[in-house]
């Protein structure tokens, strides 16, 4: 039986990395992101310090039906899906989806730029905790993108073409443009 389960993003990185660790760990894939801003309302308490409210995305509840229970069968939980912000998101979700409060699995967060058998076993050699500094700045990113977006995207859609969206960085661009006009 394994003694770990590994999270990464992709399965084509499961199935690779799963060859690199052997049998003690079983290696699944989150797809990416397991929880997002729901796309019906803005979803951001502006009046309470801009926190954001996280909802499981629809169509992932069975799969972390089945993180969970990979995760009850194991003594420790390695989160590694990509060394950068968004990969920090998704740890700090997955997280706080198999965290069990009574005697849950550890979780570890292991990181690597390659995947490599030297660089894998590297990673797994000195396991850290999901930095909290990385998913604020993600977080801060996906907050101020849902601000800018939510708020001017409709009058994009009246005024050029519906169903375009803008976010901060094509809401700095159309100002370029509508200077230059």
């Amino acid at each position: 039986m394994a003694k770990a389960l590994v999270i990464v993003e992709s399965p084509a990185k499961a199935k690779t990395i799963n060859k690199y660790l052997g049998k003690e760990y079983v290696v699944k894939a989150s797809l990416g992101h397991i929880k997002d801003l729901p796309k019906r309302d803005l979803a951001v308490d502006v009046e309470h310090g801009f926190e954001p409210r996280y909802e499981v995305i629809e169509g992932k509840k069975k799969l972390i039906a089945e993180l969970k229970a990979a995760a009850r069968k194991v003594e420790s939980v390695y989160l590694a899906a990509d060394p950068d912000r968004e990969g920090e998101a998704i740890c700090y979700h997955l997280q706080e989806e198999l965290k069990d409060k009574r005697n849950g699995a550890r979780i570890y967060r292991v990181m690597f730029n390659e995947i490599t058998k030297k660089a894998i076993q590297k990673a797994f050699e000195k396991p850290g905790q999901v930095d909290i500094n990385l998913v604020d700045a993600q977080q801060a990113r996906r907050v101020l993108d849902r601000l800018v977006g939510y708020k001017i995207s409709p009058l994009l859609w009246d005024k050029v073409r519906r169903g375009l969206s803008a976010g901060r960085v094509q809401t700095v661009a159309l100002r370029v443009i509508v200077e230059r006009e």
